[in-house]
């Protein structure tokens, strides 16, 4: 088995260097630094000949261990070179490699190009010699650089060439390229042939020509381990679920440090939002800027302003637009765009149970969208890819380098009578520029903005039927669907049972909807809102449709009630219907319990929506043919009992604080 050794030059601790140890130590590689502290005297190697002084490093390495005929020598850069893998992948690779000394290998000549025609052809590969890593046999390496008779700012990489272009040093020594990049990347050159490709732990360099995935990568600006991203992010409607929005964008797995934000706000009901994320992350993020209401832009200033941000810095590697309806619920979806390479790329997000998506596939006769042969397949992942398509909006990733280039004109967004989103695909198009979308994984939704009342107090709370996903996602218990898979109900009295429906989220918007509306009814018997306008057993509270929630709490009974009654009532089958929806309010000073009674229901739905013993002491339910109390109701649980002659209950005495609890008689 050979042994492994690395030797590098680094005559100063440079932050280069000190990237590179950190790589080096990662994978555990055993390292010697020749020359540190020595003055250098190769010249600037970056910007012309020179780097004579690390031949001559190496060569008084090499005399002490030239005759280890088991020992393989890497020999690198230090300052601009990184580890993306371990030794045992280097000795294998360049075992499979079957020769004695294998140096790097690159597209471009340097330093003298006319020794191009002497370098032997190949057929598939980079042809010409890199001197910045060398790997070999001790005594091959050795044998190379014990030639050395020249000065210090000679240029190292002439020396190594003409050896290598000698066809009988080159056979007798053994010697060729890592022509397909197996071990070495420079990146000089290569960028367009490289991508990132983001591993569960780390990003490692993939190099599309040659299917490979070289284990040390050389090349100062572009080694980075991940690109910065601008980030902008777009509210020019009221739009339901924004804190959600802001919260997936916090998740995504994405170095937050790598990150910078701009914000357009058009939206003064959301700047309460803005607001509250800007104070708790602020921070995070690189940098973050917001531009709100006050300044008046219009969708395509404002889409125009981002983009000059990345445009006008230099270090802004990728632009990511991100439009406020777009629900990312794939964490990785930042990292996957960046791998596939594209100058502009889209993940597909669609509505729920819709065929509306973010992109069109064909353009109609006019210029305007229309829908290709193949779009319902796309959507509908029956057919899965990366699709070229000449209309894309709401999210996509933008190279910097394209804004610098083919997109420099400032001005993409406003183009005739076309809308923003428009406008820019129709430019990008003039300019040869294709746009791509992947559907290769599931990135998210579409959110629907389209009947979005903004005149309540949580107007979220009213999204059950325009967006049921994020609503479910929002308002029900984490642990609901628990009751089917895992039987996540219990029993604590005869047909009582009691199970996880409503989040913490609802619960506390429930409460906050009817404080806000505040007119309580006072436990009167005289109640004009019912038929009769009497109340046997009456409670402090608010009807649901009283603050304009009854359809959508009845739509709540059957999607997510119903489902329970089935399970726990077998046989029996609710039309998830009630005429008495109602939020109650314990106090000890108004109403602080409910005497016997029965309810005017086939079966009841009782939901604790606050917290025993941090918001009230005291309260429960007693059910007196069983003599069976329930006095730690959990908020976001609900009770579920038989209305009718089986049940007589009671609500016992809140003795501190307030108690609210949602109740509804279901099937009168």
């Amino acid at each position: 088995m050979e042994k492994s050794s690395i030797l590098l030059i680094s005559t100063e601790e440079t932050d280069g260097f000190i990237r590179f140890m950190q790589t080096a130590n990662y994978f555990n590689y055993t390292v010697k630094v020749l020359g540190m502290g020595e003055t250098w005297k190769g010249g600037e190697v970056g910007r012309s000949i020179g780097g004579g002084q690390k031949v001559r490093l190496l060569k008084e390495a090499m005399e002490s261990l030239g005759d280890q005929e088991d020992l393989v020598v890497l020999f690198v850069d230090s300052y601009d070179l990184i580890f993306a893998g371990g030794p045992e992948e280097i000795l294998r690779k360049f075992q499979q490699a079957n020769h004695k000394v294998l140096f790097a290998a690159e597209g471009l000549i340097w330093p003298d190009k006319r020794l191009a025609d002497k370098y032997p052809l190949v057929r598939s590969g980079k042809r010409y010699l890199n001197s910045g890593g060398i790997i070999g046999y001790a005594p091959y390496v050795n044998r190379i650089v014990s030639q050395w008779d020249l000065h210090d700012n000679d240029d190292d990489q002439l020396f190594y060439t003409k050896i290598y272009l000698d066809l009988s040093k080159r056979e007798s020594l053994n010697m060729t390229l890592d022509h397909k990049c197996q071990i070495f990347q420079n990146l000089n050159g290569a960028i367009d042939e490289v991508l990132l490709k983001f591993g569960t732990d780390r990003v490692r360099v993939r190099n599309t020509a040659y299917n490979s995935l070289p284990v040390v990568v050389h090349g100062n600006g572009n080694t980075k381990e991940y690109p910065d991203v601008l980030v902008g992010v777009f509210i020019e409607q009221p739009t339901p679920f924004l804190p959600e929005f802001f919260k997936q964008l916090l998740t995504l797995d994405y170095p937050k440090d790598k990150l910078k934000l701009f914000v357009h706000n058009n939206e003064v009901y959301h700047e309460k939002h803005i607001q509250r994320f800007w104070e708790e992350n602020r921070d995070v993020f690189k940098s973050f800027k917001v531009v709100g209401p006050e300044e008046n832009l219009s969708q395509g200033e404002a889409r125009n302003m981002g983009m000059d941000l990345c445009r006008k810095d230099a270090t802004c590697d990728y632009y990511f637009s991100l439009d406020s309806d777009v629900m990312l619920t794939n964490r990785q979806t930042l990292k996957l765009l960046i791998e596939q390479n594209r100058k502009i790329i889209g993940p597909l997000v669609t509505r729920h149970g819709k065929l509306w998506s973010n992109f069109w596939g064909a353009l109609s006769l006019d210029g305007y969208y229309a829908r290709s042969e193949d779009y319902v397949d796309i959507v509908q992942r029956k057919r899965v890819g990366l699709w070229n398509i000449p209309f894309m909006a709401h999210i996509y990733l933008i190279k910097g380098t394209v804004l610098r280039n083919e997109l420099k004109e400032r001005n993409h967004f406003v183009l005739e009578k076309l809308d923003p989103d428009m406008a820019l695909c129709r430019n990008a198009r003039e300019m040869g520029v294709f746009m791509y979308i992947t559907n290769r994984h599931e990135f998210g939704r579409l959110i629907s903005t389209a009947n979005y009342n903004i005149s309540r107090y949580n107007n979220d709370l009213w999204q059950i039927f325009e967006n049921p996903v994020d609503w479910k996602e929002k308002y029900i218990h984490p642990n609901y669907t628990r009751i089917f898979t895992e039987n996540q109900l219990e029993e604590p009295c005869p047909d009582v049972f009691w199970f996880p429906v409503l989040s913490v989220k609802a619960c506390d918007e429930i409460v906050e909807e009817m404080e806000h509306y505040g007119v309580w009814s006072g436990g009167k018997h005289e109640d004009k809102r019912i038929a009769g306008g009497y109340e046997t057993v009456p409670t402090d509270d608010i009807h649901m449709k009283q603050i304009g929630f009854d359809k959508e709490w009845l739509h709540f009974l059957r999607e997510y009630i119903s489902p329970v009654t089935l399970k726990v009532f077998s046989g029996y089958y609710t039309k998830g219907y009630a005429l008495m929806n109602f939020v109650v309010k314990y106090t000890p000073h108004r109403q602080a319990f409910l005497r016997p009674h029965h309810d005017s229901s086939t079966f009841t739905i009782n939901i604790a929506l606050n917290n025993k013993d941090t918001d009230f002491q005291g309260g429960g339910c007693r059910f007196h043919r069983y003599n069976c109390s329930i006095e730690s109701p959990r908020k976001g649980w609900s009770f579920m009992h038989p209305g009718r002659l089986t049940h007589l209950h009671e609500g016992l005495p809140t003795t501190n604080g307030t108690r609210y609890i949602a109740v509804s008689f279901v099937d009168p």
